[in-house]
């Protein structure tokens, strides 16, 4: 195996675009390239919380999943943490991809920091998705120095990756975060990854901003870069309702408890983000009819203007501490 440090080897895996197609897809919505993966995304992609992390819930998380696909949504985003112990999430995409394995680019993640418990995740990953091979294997939620020397370090998570690649179980190789950049930027610029799944809305720029400096990095390192997080849980949204803070408290421990709802709509927070440099977006839907509502919205999408982006950006000024829940959990 090649040094961590090393620059990667070119990815003996075929291109995706070799092996995939969605027919729906050209005409459902824009395409953009995945970075340097040779595969062309749809700007909307089916991320794998919502419905798809429920226990118990396959009726409701199937049908999603095939009519994503039916639609032309040809990403679709999971992990081995989504659903709990159970990993819900991987089972119901599994489910549809037992059938339809070739109509979508599937990436998964490894939450471990290690060699040997990562590839134990991938392992199940495979079993549970019924299939031979991700499209895109990534590091989960990357938040801190002390995540990246971990998975950098000797017997760590970095060389669980290279292997998996090496024995083409994984095309690609990723990493993911929405804690801070800083952890981000180390972790990309210690080892060429293909593609980066970051937290990006209309109040980033008011918190610990991802579009400041990571953002920039990862266009200028050609990578496929995945939006997610774009109407925060719904936070961000005037059509949010916020639970009991009671129930917050339950449901976001250590979170900034939210007072009100958020002040966008739904096509201002994609649009937003749309209108950044990214190959595509995830949200994770509840229902076929909120999936079908999200795949329109790409359909419509004209980019923003400069003008238009710093009116968002301050309309969401107000509950962007809400909107970046995620940036302000304690790390140890």
């Amino acid at each position: 195996m090649a040094a961590i440090g090393q620059a990667a080897l070119p990815t003996t895996a075929r291109a995706a675009s070799e092996t995939l197609s969605n027919p729906a897809t050209a005409n459902a919505m824009p395409t953009r390239n995945l970075g340097r993966t040779g595969y062309r995304v749809g700007i909307f992609g089916l991320g794998g919380q919502g419905a798809l992390e429920r226990s118990h819930n396959e009726a409701v998380a199937v049908p999603i999943i095939n009519r994503a696909l039916d639609l032309g949504v040809n990403y679709i985003d999971t992990s081995s943490i989504y659903g709990g112990p159970e990993r819900w999430s991987e089972q119901y995409v599994g489910q549809v991809m037992k059938q339809r394995r070739s109509e979508a680019f599937l990436a998964s993640k490894t939450k471990e920091r290690t060699r040997d418990a990562s590839l134990k995740m991938l392992e199940k990953s495979l079993e549970l998705l019924h299939t031979d091979h991700l499209d895109l294997w990534q590091l989960h939620d990357v938040g801190t120095k002390a995540d990246v020397d971990a998975i950098f370090a000797k017997g760590g998570a970095m060389e669980a990756l290279i292997q998996a690649r090496d024995q083409k179980l994984v095309r690609f190789l990723g990493v993911t975060g929405h804690h801070r950049p800083d952890s981000l930027m180390d972790a990309i610029n210690r080892y060429p990854l293909d593609c980066i799944l970051m937290a990006l809305n209309g109040a980033d720029k008011h918190h610990f901003s991802f579009m400041d400096q990571l953002l920039p990095l990862a266009v200028e390192k050609q990578m496929g870069i995945i939006g997610m997080k774009v109407p925060a849980r719904g936070r961000i949204l005037a059509s949010w309702t916020p639970p009991s803070p009671e129930q917050q408290k339950h449901l976001w421990e250590g979170v900034v408890e939210a007072k009100g709802p958020g002040t966008l709509q739904m096509h201002e927070a994609m649009y937003y983000t749309l209108s950044l440099p990214v190959s595509t977006v995830i949200i994770g839907c509840d229902s076929v009819a909120q999936l079908e509502e999200n795949v329109q919205l790409a359909r419509d999408f004209t980019p923003l203007s400069e003008t238009q982006m710093a009116a968002i950006a301050q309309k969401a000024e107000p509950v962007s501490k809400q909107a970046l829940f995620f940036r302000f959990f304690e790390r140890a």
